[in-house]
This record gives structure tokens, C-alpha cells and sequence, in this order.
């Protein structure tokens, strides 16, 4: 069977009616002349007693963890060939072992790569509020697809597309801090170069655009990819979210920077320059921040990552994180995977579902209802944008909080098919209350009700999960590629929305796009009801021995 069986599963579901428990392993106890280990696993009455009395503790406690590891890798291994008989699923494995409880430091780190949310958010968001005055300045206020082109074609969102790629070659080559402060200066340039653009001057303005663009496509992966590595397992769900919930304060950010616009139409330009500040701290953060423990590890660079677990997850935590990283094979004489590999038949099934993930995330309509929100409400007789704004990502950001609370206890699986759910009946609310005129008199109201209901029920589901699931179903060699090849599918589809919506609802109206993203939703629905597996409370080395026994 293929390794990635595990992750594409049908509508059968199989549980395993005895867990069996693996080994627990007790402390070496250090004696004068004598050393005493047992190892005792539970349904199986195998105990095995090591002892020593004339060689030296130090050869005694390398033959016995010698041995252990190979006992405890063989029933691992065993694990999850049983896993993957019976169909079960990730979370029918009981934990390798007990995690205890962190004295790290994670949360900062996870501030500072947070930043990059930031960055994503805003970038994506400036737009919106700007578009009308820098149209003016530029000489495309008339021009629906020009505006279009110069927001999302040939700018942000098709070099974001390409900044992906290069986001996940410069993770596995350079490593995931690094590649932060690589990516810091196409970001701070973008900026300047847009803040400084002469008036007329389109031209300028691209170029300006394509670099943040490229910015913020590596930041787009690696921010996930980092954060999933260095969280706690217990955690790693809350954390996970956190990416979204700093890509909505983003949002909400540029929404803010754009209120003096109303007495000042040239403050445009400032905010495209308020980007520079938090590139220039990302920057400066990652310095100080510690690099991945399961890249190091990968790279060989064991006393490395000896350290950086350390100061994730304190010094107590160093020896069950790297015996969990040997268990799992990585750092193996596996090659390291090039992006053919992806397309492979041994991972190309996973890395489908990564990439249809991010298409039904976008394709429901998200970055349509984000980038032309102040455009829709004014049609649907919202006099103040600001105030329709302001509410959207209100709602963007109450929900990805309630979802970060929820991650670790609900799991993915079930707030994915929540939140599409909602987002699909949002989207039929939407399209009824332009298309019945007995709603007409109703339906600037229903226009902000649906709409506010749509955004909050993405923020449960639709948008932290796609981001936190991938790093942890893609197996280590091929991770950062294969989340920068569905981040890819993420700004392709973006792309599309970007430039064809206008055009769209000027031939067909927006009522009828409307039932079309609740056509996706529903779709979506009943894909992640049979192509998603469940993967909370798993560690990532877990989670791979269970969907990759073979590698």
C-alpha cells in the first residue's frame, strides 16, 4: 500500500478497538557500581533487564538506549503497519509517549514569524481603501479590468505565485530564519519603491507591487511551515491559527492606515510605505530567534539542534524531541526531494489534497468578498465603507480567535466542514437577497448580515486550517515544497478571482456569482468529508510514521 493511503480515505471508517500502548520508558538510575533499566510493555509480559557492573556507565547507558530505540522503532513500525491494515486514521494512534509540559520559549518566536502574517495581510488589504485614489493618480479610475490587472494580475498576486516556489527552495537550502530575512528585502524595497512612486508613474507602482508580491508568496509558506515545526504538539493547533488571526489584524491594519484618506487622498502612498516598519523588524527578530530543530536535524547538524530545542521547549524536553526526530527517519539517507519528487506516485495523492484545499479555499469567495467589500456594501446601499470594512474584519478576527481556541480540542477535520458549510449557506443568503424582490427592501441588511455570517464562518475553518493542516500531513523530505506548491495553487486561484470579478459580475450580476462560490462550498464540503484525516494531539514525527510507515 502507498504511503500516503492513510491521508485520501473513503467514507469507511475503522477503528481500532484496543489501542496498545507503547513502550514507557523509566529513568536511568545511576549507581556505584551497578545500572539497572527496564523496559516493560503492557500486553506483551516482555521485560528485558540490562545491567552492568564492570564497564563504564557511560558505555552502559549507550548500549541500553541503543536498545531501547531499536525495540521501540521496531513497535512503532509495527504501529503503523497496523494503522494502515485496518484503516485506521492518525488519530487511532496512541501517543508515542507523554509530552511533557514546556519551559521553552515559543511564543515570542511565533510573534516575530508572525510578522509576516502581518505583512501578508496588509498587503493584500491596503488595496481596498487606496484603490479609488491611486486610480485617480494613475489614470484607471474608468478602467474596471485595468484596476483589476494593476491589483492582482501582473503585480501582487502573480508574483506572490512565483514567491512561493522560491519560498520553499530557500527554506530546505538556507534554512527557515534565514529565509525570513531573505524575503525581508524584496519586502522593505516593494514599499519604498511604491511610497516613492512619481505621480503618473504606473510603471514604478508595479514594480513596486511585484516585490512585495514576491515577499509576501515566501511569506505565505514559510510562516506556516515555521511555526508548525517549532510548536509544542499539545499546542501546535492554537499556534497554527495564530497565522491567520495576524494575516486579519493585517487587514484590519491597512483598513486603519487608510482613514486619513478622507482629508488627505495623497496619504495612498503612505500606507503602501508603513510596510517598511514591520519587514524591518521581522528582519532583525529572526536573528534572534531560533532555527527549526527538525531542519537542523535534517541538515546534521544534531548539537545545533540540541540547542534550539532547547530553547523552544527547555533543556528537560531534548532528549524525547530528538529521539522522536530518529524514530522518525528524518535526516536519512534519503535524497532530499526535488519538486519532481511532488508529483510523484508515492506523494502526489497528498500533496492533491494540499492543493485543493487552498482551490476551494479561494474559490468559495473569500479574497472577492475581501477586495471589493467597500464596492459590494456601496452597491447594496451601505453608505460608510470604512464602517462595512471595519465590521468584515471584526468578524474575520473574532472568529479566528474562537477557532484558535477550538483547534486543538475540536480538531481540523470537523472546523473545515463547519466553516464551508456556513460560508456556502452565507453565500445562498447573499444571492437570494439581491435576486427576490420581496427582500428588496431588506437587503442592504441582509447584504451586511450575510456577508459579516460568511467572514466569520471562514475564520472558523476556511482559513487558519489549509495553512496548519499541510505542514503536518506532508512528510519531512518533501514539507516546505509541498507547502509551497499549494500555497502556489493559493495565488493561482487567487489571481483568477482577482482579475475576472468585475468583469463577471458586470455580465452576469452579483446575485449569480454569489450562488455560484455556494455551489464551491458545498463541493468542498463533501470533499474534506472524504479526503481529510483528523491530527490533533499528534506530534509532526507521529503523524508521518503513520501516513509515510515506508519511508
Amino acid at each position: 500500500m502507498q504511503a500516503s493511503t492513510h491521508l485520501i480515505k473513503g467514507n469507511l471508517e475503522v477503528k481500532i478497538s484496543k489501542r496498545r500502548d507503547l513502550p514507557c520508558f523509566r529513568e536511568f538510575k545511576e549507581r556505584k557500581s551497578t545500572l539497572t533499566r527496564n523496559l516493560c510493555i503492557r500486553k506483551g509480559s516482555i521485560c528485558s533487564g540490562l545491567s552492568s557492573g564492570a564497564v563504564s556507565m557511560g558505555a552502559e547507558l549507550a548500549r541500553a538506549r541503543d536498545n531501547v530505540e531499536t525495540v521501540a522503532r521496531s513497535l512503532i513500525k509495527f504501529r503503523s503497519v497496523k494503522a494502515q491494515a485496518s484503516g485506521g486514521d492518525v488519530e487511532d494512534l496512541a501517543p508515542i509517549n507523554p509530552h511533557e509540559t514546556s519551559t521553552g520559549t515559543v511564543l515570542p518566536f511565533v510573534g516575530v514569524a508572525c510578522l509576516g502574517a502581518i505583512l501578508f495581510g496588509y498587503h493584500l488589504g491596503v488595496v481596498n481603501g487606496a484603490l479609488d485614489y491611486l486610480s485617480k493618480d494613475l489614470g484607471i479610475a474608468q478602467n474596471a479590468v485595468m484596476q483589476g490587472m494593476y491589483h492582482d494580475l501582473y503585480t501582487l498576486l502573480a508574483a506572490a505565485a512565483v514567491g512561493s516556489f522560491t519560498g520553499g527552495a530557500l527554506a530546505d537550502k538556507f534554512g527557515r530564519t534565514r529565509t525570513f530575512q531573505l524575503d525581508a528585502i524584496p519586502l522593505i524595497i516593494g514599499a519604498v519603491l511604491t511610497f516613492v512612486a512619481i505621480a503618473q508613474n504606473v510603471q514604478t507602482m508595479i514594480i513596486g507591487r511585484l516585490l512585495a508580491g514576491i515577499g509576501i508568496g515566501i511569506t505565505s509558506a514559510i510562516v506556516p511551515l515555521y511555526i508548525s515545526e517549532i510548536s509544542p504538539t499539545d499546542i501546535r493547533g492554537a499556534l497554527g491559527s495564530v497565522n491567520q488571526l495576524f494575516i486579519c489584524i493585517g487587514i484590519l491594519a491597512a483598513l486603519v492606515a487608510g482613514l486619513p484618506l478622507s482629508w488627505s487622498p495623497v496619504w495612498w502612498r503612505g500606507m503602501f510605505g508603513l510596510a517598511v516598519i514591520p519587514s524591518i523588524l521581522l528582519a532583525l527578530g529572526m536573528t534572534y530567534s531560533p532555527e527549526s530543530p527538525r531542519w537542523l536535524f535534517q541538515q546534521g547538524k544534531i548539537s545545533e539542534a540540541e540547542k534550539s530545542i532547547g530553547t523552544l521547549y527547555g533543556k528537560e524536553r531534548v532528549p524525547e524531541v530528538m529521539y522522536e526526530l530518529r524514530t522518525a527517519g528524518q535526516g536519512s539517507t534519503e535524497p532530499e526531494a526535488g519538486w519532481v519528487d511532488l508529483f510523484s506516485k508515492r506523494y502526489w495523492k497528498v500533496v492533491s489534497v494540499g492543493a485543493a484545499l487552498f482551490f476551494f479555499q479561494q474559490f468559495a469567495g473569500i479574497n472577492a468578498v475581501v477586495y471589493y467589500s467597500t464596492a459590494v456594501f456601496r452597491s447594496a446601499g451601505i453608505a460608510s465603507d470604512v464602517a462595512a470594512s471595519a465590521l468584515v474584519g471584526a468578524s474575520n478576527v473574532f472568529g479566528t480567535v474562537i477557532a484558535s481556541s477550538l483547534m486543538d480540542r475540536q480538531g481540523r477535520k470537523s472546523l473545515l466542514i463547519t466553516s464551508f458549510s456556513g460560508m456556502g449557506a452565507s453565500m445562498l443568503l447573499l444571492s437570494l437577497s439581491f435576486t427576490w424582490k420581496v427582500l428588496a427592501p431588506y437587503s442592504g441588511i441582509l447584504a451586511v448580515v450575510g456577508t459579516v455570517l460568511y467572514v466569520l464562518s471562514f475564520s472558523l475553518g476556511a482559513g487558519p486550517v489549509p495553512a496548519l493542516l499541510l505542514p503536518e500531513i506532508f512528510a519531512s523530505r518533501i514539507r516546505a515544497k509541498a507547502v509551497a506548491l499549494s500555497l502556489c495553487m493559493h495565488w493561482i486561484s487567487n489571481f483568477v478571482i482577482g482579475l475576472y470579478f468585475l468583469s463577471v459580475v458586470d455580465k452576469f450580476g452579483i446575485s449569480v456569482v454569489y450562488l455560484v462560490f455556494a455551489a464551491v462550498c458545498l463541493l468542498a464540503v463533501l470533499f474534506m468529508a472524504g479526503n481529510i484525516v483528523e491530527t490533533k494531539g499528534r506530534s509532526l514525527e507521529e503523524i508521518e510514521l503513520a501516513l509515510n510507515p515506508t519511508t
